[in-house]
């Protein structure tokens, strides 16, 4: 499986960030890192580039409202929307359900197990891979 873990806007706290791609590449998927301050456009154009089963952002800016959902958009718009499409970050409960009712199918918060998280991608992910074989 192949995963890209991606930072936009203008937050740059990556840690968090770093941790995931780190936990899903030992966990033996490849794993693209973008880097800071990608737009959505660049990240999703990435992941297509790279034939990605996942995009897995993180924001710890406050601005996930604005950001998944552009994400969300670019998917459709290329025709991308079966890539599986996770996020974490400080995100409230409240806005993490109108991101998944958007399309965002996980959103993880600081302090999930990243057993949990590898579950959630080997499982989504898997799903996709074997579907696109």
């Amino acid at each position: 499986m192949r995963v890209i873990v991606a930072k936009a806007g203008l937050d740059g706290h990556d840690r968090g960030a770093k941790v995931i791609a780190r936990a899903l590449r030992d966990a033996g998927m490849e794993v693209i890192y973008t880097g800071l301050f990608q737009t959505p456009e660049q990240i999703v154009q990435t992941a297509i580039q790279e034939d990605a089963d996942g995009i897995g952002l993180s924001i710890l800016s406050g601005a996930h409202m604005t950001l998944f959902p552009l994400v969300v958009e670019q998917l459709k718009a290329q025709g991308a929307d079966d890539i599986v499409f996770f996020g974490g970050g400080t995100i409230p409960n409240d806005d993490a359900a109108e991101l998944k009712r958007l399309g965002v199918r996980e959103i993880f918060t600081p302090g999930a197990p990243l057993s949990e998280i590898i579950a959630f991608v080997e499982r989504e992910c898997g799903k996709r891979r074997e579907l696109v074989g």
